[in-house]
């Protein structure tokens, strides 16, 4: 299971971007966050064609394909979806990590037990302005 900012293992954070502009004010080789919206697709195109590491925050299962299919590496989800997603990762070879995002230990648990992919605590998240 991958453990994203746990305060003993280290890792990798997720930079959340809301534009364009705010990728360049990450660190070289990030996570790039998007969350999933027809309004977000140019940033997504611009993360994936400069082969950039691609997290994307979605809230139900027709966004969970979709962001498989847009090439992202990451599949940010809520608790309740975890079960559905990872099936479907499992189902159709997703290359992406499901990843829930959680705010306690006491979650990791029942979540290595559904077989989800990973975890994010919400402070390796940081959020990016241009």
């Amino acid at each position: 299971m991958l453990i994203y900012g746990h305060r003993f293992i280290k890792s990798d954070s997720f930079y959340h971007v809301l534009d364009i502009e705010s990728i360049s004010n990450t660190p070289p080789s990030s996570i790039v966050l998007v969350e999933f919206s027809e309004e977000n697709l140019d940033i997504i195109e611009h993360i994936t064609s400069n082969s950039i590491t691609l997290a994307l925050e979605v809230t139900d299962i027709k966004q969970i394909i979709y962001a498989s299919a847009l090439g992202a590496s990451f599949i940010i989800i809520s608790k309740e979806l975890a079960k559905t997603a990872q099936n479907l990762a499992n189902n159709y070879l997703f290359d992406a990590k499901i990843i829930v995002n959680i705010e306690s230990e006491e979650e990791i648990e029942e979540l290595a037990i559904l077989g989800v992919d990973g975890v994010v605590f919400t402070n390796a998240i940081i959020k990016i302005n241009s």
